[in-house]
C-alpha cells in the first residue's frame, strides 16, 4: 500500500522517482523534480504535475529549460540541490503524490517529506521565461 504525501505547493523542488521515458512506471533512481501544479482530485491524496531535473549539461540551455546553478548564490542554497541544476519544463509527468514516485531526500532538510527545496522569487523571471517557450502557439 503507498504511502500518500501530505500536500505540496507548486514551487517546491522534491525528490522525485521521475520515470526515465515519461512513462506510468517510477525510475530506479530519485531526482530532484520541481512541482508546477498540484491536484486534489482524490482528496485527501494529492496528484502533482512535475518537471524534470538533471545535472548534466546545465550551461546548454533549450527553449523550456532554466538552470539553477551555485552562482544564483541564495537562490540555489533556497532550492536545495546538491549540484548545479537545469529544469525542463516541457518534459513534464502527473503522478500521484506519494511514495511510488516520491522519497524523503538523504539529508532530509524539510523532515520525512520528499522536499528538498522552493524556487526562489529571483528565479521566477527565468522560470517563466521557460514555461511560456513551451507554451502552444
Amino acid at each position: 500500500m503507498s504511502r500518500w504525501w501530505e500536500q505540496p505547493l507548486a514551487g517546491d523542488i522534491v525528490w522525485s522517482y521521475f520515470p526515465e521515458v515519461l512513462q506510468k512506471e517510477p525510475a530506479e533512481k530519485p531526482r530532484p523534480a520541481l512541482i508546477l501544479s498540484v491536484y486534489d482530485d482524490y482528496a485527501p491524496e494529492f496528484g502533482v504535475v512535475v518537471a524534470y531535473a538533471t545535472s548534466q549539461r546545465v550551461r546548454q540551455l533549450y527553449p523550456g529549460e532554466f538552470s539553477i546553478t551555485a552562482a544564483d548564490a541564495e537562490a540555489y542554497k533556497a532550492a536545495g540541490l546538491s549540484y548545479d541544476t537545469k529544469f525542463n519544463l516541457g518534459r513534464s509527468v502527473e503522478p500521484p503524490f506519494n511514495d511510488d514516485y516520491f522519497a524523503v531526500p538523504p539529508a532530509a532538510p524539510y523532515g520525512q517529506r520528499p522536499k528538498l527545496g522552493v524556487l526562489h522569487p529571483a528565479l521566477m523571471r527565468r522560470a517563466s521565461a521557460a514555461w511560456y517557450a513551451v507554451q502552444p502557439k
